[in-house]
């Protein structure tokens, strides 16, 4: 009896459905890396911006479309970055829940600031390349586990172990960065494009300006000659540029000034993605600049 008692059990375990785990679609690499690592050992998010692509103006691809169609979950910044994203959402991922982390109260936001050509499209005056900050992306590694828990709860225990473990590996990431930059905090440096006010904040960076906050929109002549004054005026030593932008917009910048072209990367170019791309990102990141701002021996 007590065997077929433990048969029965057994087949009725057996004919019960398996819940899948939930499909998930996170739009950047760095933000994709952070949930995968909470979903390491349940599933794989889709990752939706390929390498080299800037999320203004990025195209969706038919995998892309069967993607968000599949979707249980869409992770985005928001309607101010992914901005080809905004209409698409609707259409085709209306079923699923859609997470604008942009909007969430659990990261710590910052303003534009006032430099070159400071507009950011449907942005609302935020700037929101939050991801640079270690304590932000902590918080994106809660929010995801939160998230992942409530859609597939018999994983429940599995998100929360890898949440604890992702924080305490960003702890240590923190703690990392911010011993490799602090010996170059003081040592001033201009950016083309305005994504690294996150990093320049939590590590007390000394960025004395930037050119555009939209890498899709070229400065004009004047902007570059002011530019150009104010690496003279302050002894810049690093101009720090992004794949994205023409090579030749760098060189007019620093060419016959005392300053360095440094090109950089805040969303993981080449950097393979998975749970560990976004230290690698950073690490990467934090590498270039100690590199260009230290003195010259």
């Amino acid at each position: 009896m007590r065997l077929l008692f433990g048969l029965s059990a057994a087949l009725l375990s057996w004919m019960q459905p398996v819940l899948a785990a939930p499909n998930v679609v996170v739009t950047l690499k760095p933000l994709h890396s952070l949930v995968a690592a909470v979903m390491q050992g349940v599933a794989e998010p889709v990752l939706l911006l390929p390498n080299a692509t800037s999320p203004h103006s990025y195209t969706l691809r038919p995998s892309d479309t069967r993607a968000l169609a599949n979707a249980d979950v869409v992770v985005w910044v928001g309607p101010g970055l992914e901005t080809f994203l905004e209409k698409p959402l609707g259409a085709l991922a209306g079923a699923a829940e859609v997470v604008a982390l942009a909007e969430r109260d659990e990261l710590r936001l910052l303003p534009l600031r006032e430099a070159g050509a400071h507009e950011h499209e449907n942005g609302g005056g935020t700037d929101l390349h939050f991801w640079l900050d270690v304590e932000n992306a902590g918080a994106v590694v809660t929010l995801a586990a939160e998230v992942m828990a409530r859609h597939d709860p018999p994983n429940a225990a599995v998100y929360a172990a890898n949440r604890e473990r992702v924080l305490g590996e960003l702890r240590r990431l923190d703690a990392e960065l911010a011993a490799l930059l602090a010996p170059v905090a003081e040592y001033p440096f201009l950016t083309l494009h305005d994504a690294f006010q996150y990093l320049e904040a939590r590590y007390r960076l000394h960025g004395v300006g930037t050119l555009t906050v939209n890498p899709d929109r070229v400065p004009g002549a004047k902007s570059l000659a002011d530019m150009r004054r104010t690496i003279v005026a302050t002894g810049v030593r690093c101009v720090f540029g992004e794949p994205q932008f023409p090579a030749a917009l760098g060189r007019a910048l620093t060419d016959g000034t005392p300053a360095r072209l440094e090109v950089v990367d805040s969303l993981g170019v080449g950097v393979p993605a998975g749970p560990g791309a976004y230290a690698a990102t950073l690490r990467r990141l934090a590498q270039a600049f100690r590199a260009c701002l230290v003195p010259a021996a």
